[in-house]
């Protein structure tokens, strides 16, 4: 009988292939796909107008579509799930600032150990454009960022995951810190 992570790999690999794999696959991972997007919504403002199991649903018919070739493994699928999510994040965030027509707001400072935004759409885009810089200078902080903040990943996870070692992950997480705020306070000298 295999185990769930071997059903999970072997449905991973049969969806390009095999479209109705997708399907099958959404009640093995859904419970970890809710999880990701509740850690991210406690994120997102009070009120947030989409919900956690909306974002995960909306977020997995993108990840059905997935055009990036062969998956490398449940890794893989849970990275592009919480990049799905982030950029679903971004898109509705984009859409509130067009909407309001940006009404002077700044973005705020990234200052505490677990990078919290303010509930301002601004700063969601901000730290988007400042997460898309850090990862053109340095891809494995930006990873690490991703896994942390999008995915709420624990650092033991990230360094598993990433196979690394948690010391090497902790010093990308402060470097990556550091410069996000850096880049972000640079951005509010600009705004």
């Amino acid at each position: 009988m295999p185990t769930q992570a071997e059903t999970v790999s072997r449905l991973l690999a049969e969806m390009p292939h095999r479209p109705e794999a997708a399907g099958e696959l959404l009640p093995l991972v859904y419970e970890q796909l809710r999880a990701i997007a509740e850690n991210r919504m406690r994120q997102e403002r009070a009120g947030h107008t989409l919900q956690a199991t909306a974002l995960v649903h909306e977020a997995y018919m993108r990840i059905a579509r997935h055009e990036g070739g062969e998956w490398e493994g449940k890794a893989h699928f849970f990275r592009v799930a919480a990049d799905a999510m982030r950029k679903i994040l971004i898109d509705h965030a984009r859409k509130r600032c067009a909407d309001k027509r940006g009404g002077g707001k700044r973005p705020a400072a990234l200052e505490n150990i677990d990078i919290a935004i303010d509930s301002d759409p601004h700063a969601t885009l901000a730290l988007d454009e400042a997460l898309n810089t850090l990862k053109a200078e340095d891809d494995r902080a930006a990873e690490v960022v991703h896994l942390r903040f999008f995915a709420g990943l624990s650092f033991p996870d990230i360094a598993r995951l990433m196979n690394v070692s948690e010391r090497t992950i902790l010093r990308e997480w402060a470097f990556a810190r550091a410069r996000l705020v850096q880049l972000l306070d640079d951005h509010m000298d600009k705004g």
